[in-house]
């Protein structure tokens, strides 16, 4: 087992790993980019239309080594959600950036979720799903190793 007690350790040798991509399909496209780009905030690294029969978004977490990406098939992309406790976790670095996004998404009408694992709700944190379900929960402060 590998134990990180270095956060800006670098990837282990063995596995020279340069991006990561997380990635998953929606059949609600353009309101998964509203809700993550638009009213989260991230940015929008790629958009592709008819690829081999896809449509797709890319978005940095942050910036273009790590990203999200939602694709939808033009033969249907049926996307039940998962568990509530399939979790997207963004850590903030205070708990004023993360009230930011709060409003933000307060502003656009979305409303939080009763978390599955009380500890969320222990630390400060907020749940809230995106179109199809998943859930995001954005987190007051970084995780200490």
């Amino acid at each position: 087992m590998l134990v990180i007690t270095d956060v800006a350790a670098q990837w282990p040798t063995a596995l020279r790993v340069a991006q990561v991509r997380v990635a998953r399909p929606t059949a609600k496209l353009t309101e998964i980019e509203q809700f993550y780009a638009g009213i989260l905030g991230l940015p929008v690294l790629y958009r592709f239309e008819n690829h081999a029969g896809f449509d797709g978004v890319m978005l940095g977490l942050p910036g273009s080594a790590h990203h999200l990406e939602f694709t939808s098939s033009h033969a249907g992309s049926p996307c039940p959600a998962p568990s509530r406790e399939n979790l997207l976790v963004l850590y903030f670095e205070s708990e004023n950036a993360m009230s930011d996004v709060v409003e933000r998404l307060a502003a656009a009408g979305c409303e939080p979720v009763e978390a599955e694992n009380p500890y969320w709700t222990d630390t400060g944190a907020w749940t809230f799903e995106d179109p199809d379900g998943w859930r995001v929960v954005l987190a007051p402060r970084v995780v200490e190793f």
